[in-house]
């Protein structure tokens, strides 16, 4: 059995604003910054053995942070995990998403649910085979964490209306060439559920 954390990186000025970011870079701002060191602290806790992220800056740097409490090397890259592409809604509110393009229109350049889950899913049940018996931590984004999530517990999370809090852990099993959901949005806050769940 393979425990695998995936972390949703620290907010960035485009979350405070509501803006779309998809494969946008855009950077943490200093809240995305203490709630990456809040985190971090709180996993400090529980013992990994190694750490992944997308090479989109925000979840590098927040991989980093946690990296520096929890005793890891560097974080290693891992492209599949990067958010969801949002083509030509990327910068934009939910708002003027819905202007542009009314409810069921397809948004041009706009990745489907389904092809994230295509490339996350394979590259986690790799992480699983490489690393038996050990626990790992992967820093992704809200859509490739709500996609995954939605894939292995047949659209029971996120319930409605739940989002995906900058800075929460969602802890994965990877066992038996399947991977499963153990805890949903676990914050800083559930200190001791780090602890607990670490094999």
């Amino acid at each position: 059995m393979t425990r695998i954390s995936l972390v949703r990186h620290g907010q960035t000025d485009w979350n405070l604003a509501k803006r779309i970011q998809g494969s946008s870079d855009i950077p943490l701002n200093d809240t995305g910054r203490a709630q990456a060191e809040a985190t971090a602290l709180a996993m400090a806790g529980g013992s990994y053995d190694a750490i992944y992220a997308s090479p989109l800056g925000r979840a590098t740097e927040t991989a980093e942070i946690i990296a520096s409490h929890t005793g890891l090397d560097a974080p290693l890259p891992l492209p599949e995990v990067a958010e969801r592409r949002y083509g030509e809604a990327e910068g934009l509110t939910g708002a003027e998403i819905l202007a542009r393009w009314p409810e069921g229109t397809p948004v041009p350049g706009r990745e489907t649910r389904d092809a994230v889950v295509a490339r996350a899913l394979p590259a986690l049940m790799e992480l699983g085979e490489k690393h038996p018996g050990e626990s790992i931590v992967v820093v992704s984004h809200g859509g490739v964490i709500g996609a995954l999530a939605r894939h292995v517990t047949d659209h029971a999370m996120p319930g409605p209306g739940e989002v995906i809090p900058n800075g929460s852990v969602h802890e994965f099993v990877y066992e038996d060439g399947r991977l499963t959901l153990d805890r949903f949005n676990v914050t800083p806050e559930d200190r001791d559920l780090f602890t607990a769940s670490v094999i």
